[in-house]
């Protein structure tokens, strides 16, 4: 019966890193989306939302089914309500995702505001926080889980600086207003995208070490 359990642990872990995979791929499609105004890869983006919430209910319903089922106690515990935290913050990042695209198709129905800098920087900072969040979570690894958490002021450091920037645009001109604010919301999303990563690496700290960290890591 342990045996069938660990196996089917190795399972869900599986299916909760195919859905971490298909989350990046959405941050770096969307991204290359809005870069390149490219409306038919935003509304791809959009269209696979759908596998992510499926994702989402598989992996949900399989920890509840196997916490009924062997009522595991310790660190298999731990993993199992983990697990269920963890799949909750990589759906809300598909939803960051899917909300990056909608600006995205809002913003290519007019003439490009400015070049995209800090966006796309902040876009790969969340997402490499999130593959390491994964990583950590695979490879038990607190330290990279600590690392992850450092890295969220990063982050928000970059939102603040897009947001003087455009702020500049729109006292400067009133007609850039709209698209000025389309592209704080892209900020605002991606700072959420970092935001879930982090919970998901303070997660990964309480599973290795039974700490609660929240509002504790720097």
């Amino acid at each position: 019966m342990q045996r069938h359990f660990h196996e089917e642990l190795d399972a869900l872990k599986q299916t909760l890193l195919a859905m971490g995979a298909l989350v990046e791929d959405q941050i770096r499609r969307v991204m290359r989306a809005l870069v390149e105004r490219d409306d038919a890869l935003a509304r791809d983006v959009i269209e696979r939302d759908q596998q992510v919430n499926a994702y989402d209910v598989e992996v949900d319903e399989k920890c509840v089914e196997l916490l009924a089922r062997y009522q595991p106690a310790a660190s298999d515990l731990r993993f199992l309500t983990t697990t269920m935290k963890i799949v909750t913050d990589l759906e809300r990042i598909g939803d960051q995702a899917v909300n990056i695209a909608q600006r995205a198709l809002e913003l290519n129905r007019e003439p490009q505001l400015k070049p995209y800098i800090d966006l796309p920087r902040m876009a790969a900072k969340s997402q490499q926080m999130v593959k390491d969040s994964l990583d950590a979570f695979v490879a038990h690894d607190a330290g990279l889980a600590r690392d992850v958490c450092a890295r969220d002021s990063e982050v928000d450091a970059l939102k603040e600086q897009v947001f003087r920037e455009l702020l500049t645009f729109m006292m400067g001109d009133p007609k850039t207003i709209a698209r000025a604010l389309h592209l704080i919301l892209v900020s605002r999303f991606l700072e959420r995208v970092a935001d879930h990563a982090t919970n998901i690496a303070e997660m990964v700290v309480y599973m290795i070490e039974g700490k609660i960290v929240r509002h504790t890591l720097a």
